[in-house]
């Protein structure tokens, strides 16, 4: 390789290097400044005029680079030898290698680029245009990315907040009922008053303690039930039929913290008669270890509205919106209000995680 030729090669890694440099900067100043401060500050005219002053800059730039780049050829030099006689005259060259083939059949060696465009290259401007949409567009996905981030969490403190007034709704009036049936058995039944004392505590330390984590096992979530209808039947009548049937053998596994109590609950406050004959059947099934399958039945009052009816507290509306949040996709819930039989049915079938 002639001196020449590794001076021009040199100088054209310096150019594209420059010009490599620039470009990542323009992307860089466009991704990290310009579109977060100004186009998504609604400053649209300043982040224009940045746009066109970077374009302006990179073309500067190279024009530059390539006005003081790429060395010309030599001339000859003057006072040198005339070619010898039979010497061709492109192959005469007293102070440097002999020509090659090249040069023999064409003659001596151009210089390396012509500059055709001056200022404007067209390359150029389009390879800026080009890392400025790039960097526009890289800066529109991470601020989606935030923005979805950011409502995820607002979901997240909303489910928790729901969570809590979940237990906010249960605590006063169902454990003070309780109580008052608790106290009213200690003067009947002795025994009975302890276990249903040692049931109310029981799910006491699950609302207040087992519940924070934001899952608990299934078999705590399915004693909490059994526990609720427990103390729930001791304010009812021989009129009122409850059956409660949970899968044998159980498959253990994470489940959101009450999101059957609102099921549950609703059945024993809209299937229940003072007077009248009512049923409350409610099955739980495990087709397969990560399903579980909910089935409550009531029975329905013409003189009372069915559960959707009624704006009470957390009820369906905001259990339908846990399970929106907590089982996108994994889960299917059917409500009927009122099926052939005169009761109000709900299915709920739920993918659990193992």
């Amino acid at each position: 390789m002639q001196p020449q030729d590794r001076t021009q090669g040199a100088e054209f890694i310096f150019v594209q290097t420059s010009m490599l440099f620039m470009l990542a900067l323009v992307f860089y100043l466009n991704v990290g400044w310009a579109v977060p401060r100004l186009l998504y500050g609604r400053r649209v005219v300043p982040y224009l005029a940045f746009l066109v002053a970077a374009v302006l800059s990179i073309l500067v730039v190279h024009w530059v680079l390539e006005e003081n780049s790429y060395s010309q050829p030599q001339q000859e030099q003057q006072g040198s030898e005339p070619p010898q006689p039979g010497q061709h005259g492109s192959d005469f060259r007293p102070h440097g290698p002999p020509p090659n083939n090249f040069e023999r059949e064409f003659g001596p060696r151009r210089p390396m680029r012509q500059h055709r465009f001056g200022l404007f290259n067209p390359a150029i401007f389009i390879t800026t245009l080009l890392a400025l949409g790039l960097g526009t567009s890289v800066a529109a996905v991470q601020r989606g990315q935030r923005e979805a981030e950011m409502r995820q969490a607002l979901e997240q403190e909303k489910l928790t907040t729901e969570l809590s007034w979940l237990k906010a709704q249960i605590n006063p009036h169902f454990f003070f009922n309780t109580l008052n049936n608790i106290y009213a058995l200690t003067l009947i039944d002795g025994d009975r008053a302890r276990e249903a004392l040692h049931r109310l505590s029981r799910m006491m330390r699950y609302v207040l303690y087992e519940t924070q984590t934001g899952t608990a096992p299934l078999s705590q979530e399915l004693l909490f039930v059994r526990d609720y209808i427990d103390l729930m039947q001791l304010r009812l009548t021989n009129n009122v039929h409850v059956e409660y049937h949970t899968p044998e053998p159980l498959h253990e596994a994470p489940i959101a913290p009450m999101i059957l109590l609102t099921f549950v609950e609703n059945a024993f406050k809209h299937g229940v008669s003072t007077v009248s004959p009512s049923s409350i059947r409610i099955h739980i099934r495990q087709p397969d270890a990560q399903t579980l399958v909910a089935t409550i039945y009531n029975t329905l009052f013409e003189e009372r509205p069915t559960p959707l009816d009624e704006n009470h507290g957390i009820g369906l509306v905001n259990t339908k919106r846990r399970l929106e949040l907590l089982y996108p996709g994994r889960h299917c819930l059917t409500v009927t209000e009122r099926t052939p039989d005169n009761e109000y049915h709900i299915h709920l079938t739920l993918t659990l995680l193992s």
